[in-house]
């Protein structure tokens, strides 16, 4: 099993970012989706999770109305579109995927918010 993060970076303040997740390795259809943060000294939080049919999203209370997950099971990916970007989304960035008790971690991606 394999999920490999990309598109983060160093980004101005008000600018945007777009990352992708892609899985191998399993039934990605089948599995909610979800990315977290974790900036240094805290504690890591949930961004933002989408269903397997994509019909059911949500998001954390800080990034709502500014992030946007979607995904194409056709590609195996997930994606974050991140807008509006603030210093304060500085943080590593992790994709997530589970099923029941099938548990499966990327290794993240630095975003890093900065004039």
């Amino acid at each position: 099993v394999q999920l490999v993060e990309s598109g983060g970076g160093l980004v101005q303040p008000g600018g945007s970012l777009r990352l992708s997740c892609t899985g191998a390795g399993f039934t990605f259809s089948s599995y909610g989706m979800s990315w977290y943060r974790q900036a240094p000294g805290k504690e890591r939080e949930l961004v933002a999770g989408i269903s397997g049919t994509s019909d059911i999203t949500n998001y954390g209370h800080s990034v709502k109305g500014r992030f946007t997950i979607s995904r194409d099971n056709a590609k195996n990916t997930v994606y974050l579109q991140m807008n509006n970007l603030k210093p304060e989304d500085t943080a590593v960035y992790s994709c997530r995927a589970r099923r029941f008790q099938y548990d499966y971690w990327g290794q993240g991606t630095q975003v890093t918010v900065s004039s």
